[in-house]
């Protein structure tokens, strides 16, 4: 049975959460005195803390208590604070798989977690059989699930993951942060089932606000608590905090940029078969396709030279491309570059 005061970090179940002047008082009309702030200007004021008017917003979409809701500065943030509070360094685990997401093993390193790589197999799925003993190991703490999964686009098998959340006792932290791309459904419908179940969802994809660096994680109220308390006082801006709001009140906007970017995905899809060099497409629930080539270095640096940017997997999966979708006229010079090189 998981057992959240089992797993997470003894001193991180001790510590105070630093009070900032804008919890100590949380209104929005005074005379400010109390935070050092420079009283002129239009940027002078420290944001939300607590992002409350975001997180009323993302509650009253998703049907999700404000209280089970995380405002990250990006799924980077939610994820690293995830090794922070449930991993001592040098001694606890992670795991993940691969190919996938090369973050949760990046974030690995920076706390000093051992990280714990099991291949997909060839239809870049998971296979319970390969990590049921590893789930066993009480030194594993995380186990990281991107799904649709970066770089490979498909949705991995939801019966193997619930496998995975009904039998490990850590914690299980899904990545959906091209769920909105996906026909599948969100595993936010199971977070009241699995109190061991962290879901992160992003605005940088389908909300087209990457530079903003919203990230959202959804889990327990006990869970959000703790990275509450450890996440840094003001971890993301209001102007992005704003812009967030301003894109979630216009559903409408989203929509239609996310029918563009589906409408595209299939026709570059089908374009891209008709291409001598590309010798297979992977369907996508996502907003990329991954391609195999032959020679994929030669032909990324031929589109560099081009002008033309698409990420090169050669060295996580060999002879293979990774392709965003752009606008119609971005996905039309690609197709012509690439059959000028064909």
């Amino acid at each position: 049975m998981f057992d959240l005061n089992k797993i997470t970090r003894a001193h991180i179940k001790d510590i105070e959460a630093y009070s900032s002047a804008r919890k100590e008082y949380e209104g929005d009309q005074g005379i400010f005195l109390d935070a050092n702030e420079n009283p002129f200007g239009q940027l002078n004021r420290y944001p939300d803390p607590n992002q409350k008017g975001l997180k009323q917003v993302l509650s009253k979409q998703k049907g999700i208590s404000e209280e089970q809701i995380f405002i990250g500065n990006g799924s980077d943030e939610i994820i690293d604070l995830a090794y922070r509070i449930f991993c001592t360094p040098s001694e606890d685990a992670a795991l993940s798989f691969s190919p996938s997401f090369g973050m949760y093993e990046v974030s690995s390193r920076f706390n000093d977690v051992r990280f714990i790589k099991i291949p997909l197999d060839e239809q870049f799925n998971i296979n319970f059989q390969t990590i049921k003993e590893s789930l066993e190991n009480p030194k594993l703490k995380l186990v990281f699930i991107c799904s649709p999964n970066n770089p490979t686009g498909n949705c991995l098998d939801a019966n193997e993951i619930l496998k995975i959340l009904q039998s490990f006792q850590g914690i299980v932290f899904i990545d959906e942060a091209y769920i909105d791309f996906s026909n599948e459904s969100s595993w936010l419908e199971k977070l009241d089932q699995f109190p061991n179940l962290i879901v992160s969802q992003t605005m940088s994809k389908a909300w087209g606000l990457a530079a903003a660096r919203i990230g959202i994680g959804y889990s327990s109220k006990e869970i959000i608590a703790l990275f509450n308390k450890v996440k840094a006082p003001y971890n993301l801006s209001q102007l992005n905090q704003d812009a967030a709001i301003k894109a979630l009140n216009d559903p409408s906007s989203f929509r239609q940029n996310l029918n563009k970017i589906k409408l595209e995905r299939s026709r570059l899809t089908e374009e891209l078969m008709n291409i001598k060099i590309i010798k297979k497409i992977y369907p996508s629930q996502s907003n990329f396709l991954l391609v195999k080539v032959d020679q994929a270095t030669k032909i990324y640096q031929a589109l560099c030279d081009k002008k033309i940017i698409i990420r090169n997997r050669n060295t996580l999966i060999k002879d293979h491309l990774r392709i965003s979708i752009g606008t119609k006229s971005e996905n039309n010079a690609l197709l012509k570059a690439l059959k000028e090189l064909s």
